[in-house]
């Protein structure tokens, strides 16, 4: 009979990691439990793969307020800025603002509407289709922000994001003006000194305010770079990726994944005698069709992965063999042609129509979709996912 399986995914229960935790070996004799209790065999190619919430915990990768509060201060040095374009997220970004509210006098603050970068929305477009916004080229005030549309809570977190990051940063004692606006460079009415807390659109963000005349320019990523009195940082991502630990400290992303994932790797082959892959994943990046919400608040999917999780699928799509190619075939000439057209397929099929509708993504975004789905963000308690039979196809039978 032919083999059933196909792709595999275990979350992996593991204990609670602190800082300092030796977590290379904890990872490994994780899954080494796991092999050994359940009868699992592996294979190379196997994928074992680490949120990096744990690696940064074993890191001891945290910031207070103050560091970055310092790092604003010699950065913004007038004592005032806008900031542009911030996600909406008390998990997220609270920290950060009120960090950043302590390192100045007064902020201007660009929101994007009706949603910010990553989907958490203030309203619905049918709101400003109703009041005749057009949210590509009207700026409001507040006010008259409130004026159109009242008060309104976020559907699933309760929370005004408007009064509260007002008064995170009037808590923190500066002041705030509030606009918005999805055009970067409509802060620039307001200062000539911008911090922008886009994730994903920064860079582009930089270059138009720089072109628009602003004198100071920086974005998340340029914050905390380096240690500020003992504080953790990340040299390639700053204070972007980063996740509330206290009321008055930042869990930071992850730094120096990549030496992690090849000391996992090496160990697990010296322990069983099989190369398996390994990364480091945080924010997948799929769409709620009801919130919205697309998730990756986080710089990248993975900050760390061996050699063999590079590229992109490179597949054919079966349903497309199947209704053309193959089309008056069926039952095991059908099966056997569609297993031969797999085996004997082109290394590279870019651009070609029997590629259809497969996904063209990254390996390692797919898997760190698959990997935050799995484990999820709560009680699950399962940091560690082992992924097996996912570089497999329909013509593989072992």
């Amino acid at each position: 009979m032919s083999r059933i399986l196909g792709t595999v995914v275990r979350g992996l229960r593991a204990p609670i990691f602190r800082e300092g935790d030796d977590l290379a070996t904890i990872v490994c004799d994780v899954l080494s439990q796991a092999v050994e209790q359940e009868g699992i065999t592996v294979h190379d190619k196997d994928i074992l793969a680490v949120t990096e919430s744990v690696v940064a915990r074993a890191q001891g990768n945290y910031a207070k307020c103050d560091a970055i509060a310092a790092d604003i201060k010699d950065k913004f040095p007038d004592g005032e800025l806008g900031l542009i374009l911030p996600i909406l997220s008390r998990n997220r970004f609270s920290i950060v603002l009120r960090g950043i509210a302590q390192g100045v006098k007064k902020i201007y603050l660009q929101l994007s509407y009706p949603a910010d970068e990553v989907g958490n929305h203030l309203l619905s477009i049918d709101d400003l289709d109703e009041a005749g916004i057009n949210p590509y080229s009207d700026v409001l005030t507040e006010a008259r922000y409130r004026e159109l549309f009242g008060y309104r809570k976020h559907r699933f977190t309760g929370v005004d994001y408007i009064d509260f990051y007002r008064e995170q940063i009037e808590k923190a004692g500066a002041e705030v003006e509030i606009i918005f606006a999805n055009d970067p460079r409509e802060i620039l009415k307001y200062t000539k000194h911008v911090l922008c807390a886009d994730i994903h659109t920064r860079n582009r963000s930089k270059r138009l305010l720089k072109a628009g005349g602003a004198e100071t320019v920086y974005a998340l990523d340029d914050i905390l770079t380096k240690s500020i009195n003992g504080s953790g940082y990340n040299a390639d991502y700053g204070l972007l990726g980063s996740n509330k630990a206290d009321e008055d400290t930042l869990k930071l992303f992850p730094r120096d994944c990549q030496p992690f994932v090849e000391a996992v790797q090496a160990e697990m082959k010296r322990r069983l005698g099989k190369t398996i892959e390994v990364m480091v994943y945080g924010d997948g990046a799929f769409k709620d069709p009801v919130g919205k919400i697309w998730e990756l608040a986080d710089p990248v999917v993975s900050p760390g992965y061996t050699s063999g999780l590079e590229g992109q699928p490179n597949e054919l799509k079966m349903k497309y063999l199947a209704d053309n190619d193959f089309a008056e075939l069926k039952g095991d000439a059908l099966k056997d042609a569609i297993k031969n057209a797999i085996v004997n397929k082109e290394s590279d099929l870019v651009g070609q129509m029997v590629t259809q509708g497969t996904t063209p993504r990254r390996l390692t975004d797919l898997l760190g979709s698959l990997c935050d789905l799995t484990s999820g963000s709560g009680d699950k308690g399962t940091p560690i996912i082992f992924i097996q039979g996912y570089f497999d196809n329909y013509a593989n039978e072992e």
